[in-house]
This record gives structure tokens, C-alpha cells and sequence, in this order.
């Protein structure tokens, strides 16, 4: 099982990878400015996750997810984005879906996620 991290550092791995899939690079102050947060903050939080293992900051400052931080940033964005697509088939606005999606992601259990993305899949991206 892996080892539990905090709510914010799932945010900011979960940043990391998302900035990375969509410029093909990530700095600090990316982070920084997708999160809303000051940049001394993110220097603080990667520093932490580097210590754990999760991000390595390169020489030109450039952030890389570690084997480990790329597997816990995949999974907190797929609940993300499955949980925000449930909750939008539900009839919540797109904004307000978002918003609870990255609330959900860190506190649902893992077998509760489970059976909802099962849910899901049967019954809403089937009967597309």
C-alpha cells in the first residue's frame, strides 16, 4: 500500500503532471500560478516532495515527476477527471463539478472510487 501524503501534495503532483502534459515542461511558478499560491510556497512543498522521493528539480529548475510522483499524480487526475465527469452527467455545472471533483479525490476510498467508476462505465459511458 502506498504511503499516505497530504491533500496539497497530491494537488501539487497532480499540477505538475497536467502542466507537463500540456506545455512539456513545469517550473515552480507554474505551479505557482495554477494553484494560486506564492511561489515561496511551492519551493517549500518541493522541497518536501523531493525529499520524498516524488519530484526532482533539474538544473535549469525544471520539474520532473519521479516514477513514484508520476504514479500518484496519474491516479489523483484520473479520480479528477471521472469524478468530474460523473458529477456533470449528474446535471452539476461544469465550474461546481471541478471544484468538488479535486475535494472528492483525496478523501474517497479507494474501493468507493472503485465502484463508482464501474457505475460509470456501465451505465454512463455505454449508454453513450
Amino acid at each position: 500500500m502506498a504511503k499516505p501524503i497530504s491533500k496539497s501534495s497530491e494537488d501539487y503532483l497532480e499540477s505538475i503532471l497536467v502542466i507537463r502534459q500540456q506545455t512539456g515542461q513545469c517550473r515552480s511558478i507554474d505551479v505557482a500560478y495554477r494553484l494560486n499560491v506564492s511561489k515561496p510556497s511551492v519551493s517549500v512543498a518541493m522541497a518536501q516532495l523531493e525529499k520524498q522521493g516524488f519530484v526532482v528539480k533539474e538544473a535549469d529548475r525544471e520539474l520532473r515527476l519521479t516514477r513514484a510522483g508520476l504514479w500518484r499524480a496519474k491516479r489523483v487526475l484520473e479520480k479528477h477527471m471521472l469524478l468530474t465527469d460523473l458529477l456533470i452527467h449528474l446535471g452539476v455545472p461544469r465550474e461546481a463539478a471541478e471544484e468538488d471533483a479535486c475535494v472528492m479525490e483525496h478523501d474517497i476510498s479507494q474501493d468507493t472510487y472503485e465502484k463508482m467508476r464501474a457505475w460509470y462505465e456501465n451505465r454512463v459511458k455505454r449508454g453513450s
